[in-house]
This record gives C-alpha cells, sequence and structure tokens, in this order.
C-alpha cells in the first residue's frame, strides 16, 4: 500500500511546473528522503517560457521576487487542484478571523462524530489528521495524490474555512479527505477514537502563536492533546508538528521530547540544530509559503511513535 504521504511528480514539465518545484522546497517524496535544499533568498528570478526551456528538466523557471505576492505563490503551489474559480454562490467571499480563542464557551461543545461510511469510500483505510488545517488546500493536494492509498481529515475551528473547504470536496470529486469544525483541545479524542481504520499521521503545522504568556494557555499542543493523540496513533504512525515561530516549535517540542517512552524524534541527514531542514510532505502549506517569502526560517520535528 502506498504511503499516505507520497508526492508524486508531474510526468510534465510545464513552465509553471517548473516554476512550482523552485519554489518548492520539499520535492521528493515523503518520508525520510533527501530532500532538495534550495535557497530561500534570491535578488532576481526571470521566467522562461520558450519551447525549448520547458523541455528541460533542468532549466531554472523562476520569478522575480519583487514583482510576487505570496497570494500568487499559493495560487502557483496549488495550481494542480485548479480552484480558482470553484466558489459557491452561497459562500462568497470567505473572510475569516485570523485567530481565534479555543477557551471561549462558542467552541466548548465537542463536534458530532460523523457516519465515516458516508464522509469516506473506504473508511479503514489509514488516516492523517491536520490539527488547525486552514483554507484546506494542504490536505485537498495530498487527498488528491493518495486517493486510493489513504484518508484524511481536517479539524478547523473556523467555520466558513470548513464550509469551502467541503465544498471544494464536492467539486474535485475526491471520496477520502473530509473538514469537520471542530475544536481539536476539545474534539479529537471522540472524533478519532471512532474511526474504524488505523491513525498513521498528525500533523500542527504553523498553529495560533498566542504570544502573550496569559494566553499561551490556548495554544493547540497541550497535555491532554498530545495523551489522546498517542493513544490513538498506532504504533509507528507519526507527528509531524512545524512553525516559523521559534517560541511556538520550541513548546511543541519540548511537550512532545517529553514522551520518549513512546516517541522518538526521527532524524535524517536533513536535520540541523534538531530541527528538519525540509518539508517531508511533498508540499509547503500556505503559511509556510507566506513565511518563506518574508524570509523566515520554518522549524520542524518530526516523531515516530515506538
Amino acid at each position: 500500500m502506498a504511503s499516505l504521504f507520497q508526492a508524486c511528480s508531474s510526468s510534465s514539465a510545464t513552465p509553471l511546473l517548473l516554476a512550482k518545484r523552485v519554489f518548492s522546497l520539499a520535492s521528493s517524496p515523503f518520508i525520510f528522503t533527501s530532500g532538495h535544499n534550495i535557497p530561500r533568498h534570491y535578488s532576481s528570478f526571470r521566467a522562461s517560457t520558450s519551447a525549448s526551456a520547458s523541455a528541460s528538466a533542468s532549466t531554472s523557471v523562476c520569478v522575480d521576487l519583487k514583482e510576487v505576492r505570496s497570494t500568487d505563490l499559493v495560487n502557483l503551489e496549488y495550481a494542480e487542484l485548479n480552484l480558482k474559480y470553484k466558489i459557491s454562490e452561497e459562500l462568497g467571499h470567505v473572510r475569516i478571523r485570523q485567530h481565534v480563542n479555543p477557551l471561549s464557551s462558542s467552541f466548548s461543545t465537542p463536534a458530532p462524530v460523523p457516519a465515516w461510511d458516508e464522509v469516506y469510500k473506504d473508511p479503514s483505510l489509514p488516516l492523517m489528521v491536520d490539527i488547525g488545517s486552514g483554507s484546506g488546500r494542504f490536505l485537498l493536494w495530498l487527498a488528491k495524490k493518495n486517493a486510493e492509498s489513504g484518508n484524511y481529515l481536517g479539524l478547523e475551528i473556523r467555520q466558513k474555512l470548513v464550509k469551502r473547504a467541503n465544498f471544494w470536496v464536492n467539486e474535485l470529486g475526491l471520496s477520502n479527505v473530509h473538514f469537520i469544525f471542530a475544536n481539536a483541545m476539545v474534539s479529537f479524542e471522540q472524533l478519532i477514537s471512532s474511526y474504524p481504520g488505523p491513525l498513521e499521521l498528525v500533523s500542527i503545522l504553523c498553529p495560533d502563536p498566542h504570544f502573550k504568556k496569559r494566553h499561551q494557555k490556548r495554544r493547540v499542543v497541550q497535555k491532554p492533546l498530545v495523551n489522546s493523540i498517542l493513544q490513538n496513533l498506532k504504533p509507528g504512525g507519526k507527528i509531524f508538528v512545524q512553525s516559523d515561530v521559534l517560541e511556538v516549535a520550541q513548546d511543541m517540542r519540548d511537550q512532545l521530547d517529553e514522551e520518549a517512552k513512546v516517541l522518538r524524534h526521527v532524524d535524517t541527514v536533513d536535520t540541523e540544530e534538531g530541527w528538519l531542514m525540509a518539508n517531508p510532505m511533498g508540499i509547503r502549506t500556505e503559511r509556510e509559503i507566506h513565511a518563506e517569502l518574508e524570509g523566515a526560517r520554518i522549524y520542524r520535528r518530526l516523531y515516530q511513535k515506538v
């Protein structure tokens, strides 16, 4: 069975896809393969659209970063999904709050457990859960690449994003990905313990930082959630965390390192100072793209349950 995390490389080499590869820090299949360390800072990029250039996989297809916005790079990264015009009239333009207080009473009710055989074509397949799935493009891309080998579940606390993501699921005709409006701190155990198949991967990628000390109890990675993840994760299953905020990444690392009896940090040739240098998933998240364009570093850790 193909891995949940394997990113399928495209057979075509159009200028758009070549440009996407240039901007992606992780072009190799998941997992534990050497990534291509692409420099993050370029003074000038030029896009070549000639037939001879597009015919060569080794041709550098670049863009002038001074003229590119992070939203353009997001669209480029996820161009294969072709979601640009797939917005329902009901949803319209989705404006969302960037930060939400998960301790608010409005988020204290556990999300109802769905009928898994209605959500997924095959609910016995291994499951990946992305906590804080945002717009959902990250999971949609993975689900499309691995349509027969695994199921994907996004837990997101902002309801409008969930509605739009599930609209996109239907538009793409995918039967292995679903999004739930849920506070993971409250709902993870009830939802995941009811899933018929094995839990293979949990990702927490660039969660809300909640910088103020009095607000740090709002951070998603807390002891109860860690315990629930470990209880449901299958042996050999993985936890992948990352943040562009060092303090947040260190906090997640410290809490997961405390579980050394059941979790081991996965070291690869790409580690530096204890952080993974490249994203092993084959696709970057939207926040990751925004942060890297601003010159920020992404701090990553990958764990495996023993």
